[in-house]
């Protein structure tokens, strides 16, 4: 007799949370798809005491925090980062992608992102004055949200579970 098929793997949502301004937008909608959270950050960030909902302190240093996603996100995860190369990677590992604003990063925009990414870097660093993102605005969190839900339905989607 052949065993049962394992379940399948619960879509899980990765949020690069040290300067990310819409933690409590994930929480409100992890809880209503009763998802599994995890806030990476170096420390400093709290989070709800809720078992869906977990914080990862890991240590100080440059991309600890984007390494321990992309060894983690899988196809069907969602990450949320503003980290362009953090978000190819997991693009590459099949995971669903958005920033803080709205934006789904996918296999077809992250070229692009990449290449500005690195004008940009190359034009700070010969002097020229290129001014940073844009400040926060409402209508970015409003944006995130309509994301984030539209990337859970994707992987609900993709996972049969719709």
């Amino acid at each position: 007799m052949s065993a049962p098929p394992s379940p399948a793997k619960l879509i899980e949502i990765f949020v690069d949370a040290d300067a990310c301004p819409v933690k409590e937008e994930v929480y409100r909608v992890a809880r209503r798809y009763e998802l599994k959270v995890y806030v990476i950050s170096n420390g400093g960030v709290r989070v709800p005491l809720e078992p869906l909902i977990e914080m990862v302190v890991v240590e100080q240093g440059p991309d600890v925090a984007d390494d321990w996603i992309a060894a983690r996100a899988q196809r069907g995860d969602v990450v949320v980062t503003a980290d362009i190369p953090l978000a190819h990677r997991c693009l590459q590992a099949g995971a669903e992608v958005i920033g803080p604003t709205g934006r789904a990063f996918t296999a077809s925009s992250i070229g692009a992102a990449m290449a500005q990414r690195g004008l940009m870097e190359h034009l700070r660093s010969t002097g020229e004055i290129t001014g940073g993102p844009k400040p926060f605005a409402a209508g970015d969190r409003s944006r995130f949200l309509a994301a984030l839900d539209e990337a859970i339905n994707r992987s609900k989607r993709a996972r049969g579970s719709l």
